[in-house]
């Protein structure tokens, strides 16, 4: 035997064993680092789908004349805007009115700047038709992407009496809210017009929400009560809860704002423009019957 190193030789099939070892488990580590990315990748794109569908807005649509503006309007512009994402207004047009209703107090320009100035209020269609026909309902929807079609629990009957929403309704598409007790355009124009011979009560009318009853000649006028703002908790759903800041420049404007109209809109507007916060002050009924 002799003395030098001898090499032994790994026998091949060992060496076929250990490299099938070898790729069986890269292969199971490539597979799992395969399928763990094949998860997250479904995971994430999952999640992304889901941010896109909740991401879409609820559009919601209400129509109206909104003639003579009042806090019945806002209040019901408040509670459709509540339904939805966004809210999308269409303002009827005079003609509209004057087929369905008879001729409107205030011009339709008017009427549109009203409208515009609610807060809740995120886009508004002129000219909108008096009823929801089928060929306004599609342009609603496909257009203008609305979800619902929102209108109070009152009946907006159209002249041959039938329901100018039926079409909303029988499409699955419509929301009822609360019709404000109370107030409204119809209302307003009665009072002026049962006492209009005497100019300071008709202020007073105008002002007042509580009942009156007229004794002039012997006959009777009785104005609904308006159970409306009743409490501060029902005040605060108008307001965004928010004060001046403590660097803020405050500005303050006060008026009667009786009978509330586009020009109101547009005082309180520069008024707002002089500073960073307005506080608006509004003239009893006591002050208003002396001025």
């Amino acid at each position: 035997m002799g003395g030098g190193d001898s090499d032994i030789a790994p026998h091949p099939e060992k060496i076929k064993i250990v490299a099938t070892c070898l790729a069986v488990a890269v292969g199971i580590s490539l597979l799992g680092f395969y399928l763990k990315s094949g998860d997250e990748w479904r995971s994430n794109w999952s999640l992304s789908l889901n941010k896109k569908k909740k991401k879409k807005p609820i559009r919601v649509y209400m129509d109206g004349c909104f003639d003579m503006m009042h806090y019945g309007h806002c209040n019901a512009l408040r509670q459709a805007r509540a339904l939805g994402d966004q809210l999308v207004v269409g303002v009827v047009s005079d003609a509209e009115i004057i087929a369905n209703k008879g001729p409107p107090v205030t011009p339709l320009h008017e009427r549109m700047i009203m409208v515009n100035a609610v807060k809740w209020v995120d886009e508004v269609i002129s000219d909108a038709p008096y009823a929801i026909t089928e060929d306004f309902m599609k342009k609603l929807f496909d257009e203008y992407n609305i979800d619902y079609i929102i209108h109070g629990d009152d009946p907006c009957v159209l002249p041959d009496g039938t329901d100018a929403y039926a079409l909303a309704k029988k499409a699955g598409r419509y929301k009822q809210i609360k019709r404000t007790e109370g107030v409204s355009s119809t209302d307003i124009v009665e009072r002026s017009i049962s006492d209009s011979h005497n100019h300071s009560s008709l202020q007073r009318q105008f002002s007042h929400g509580h009942s009156q009853k007229f004794e002039a000649g012997g006959s009777g006028t009785i104005t609904r009560v308006s159970h409306f703002l009743p409490t501060s908790r029902r005040i605060v759903q108008f307001s965004n809860g928010k004060g001046p800041g403590d660097d803020a420049r405050i500005v303050y404007i006060d008026g009667a704002f009786d009978l509330f109209h586009a020009g109101h809109v547009e005082i309180l507007r520069v008024a707002r423009a002089l500073g960073d916060f307005l506080l608006v002050g509004i003239h009893n009924d006591q002050t208003v019957s002396w001025i």
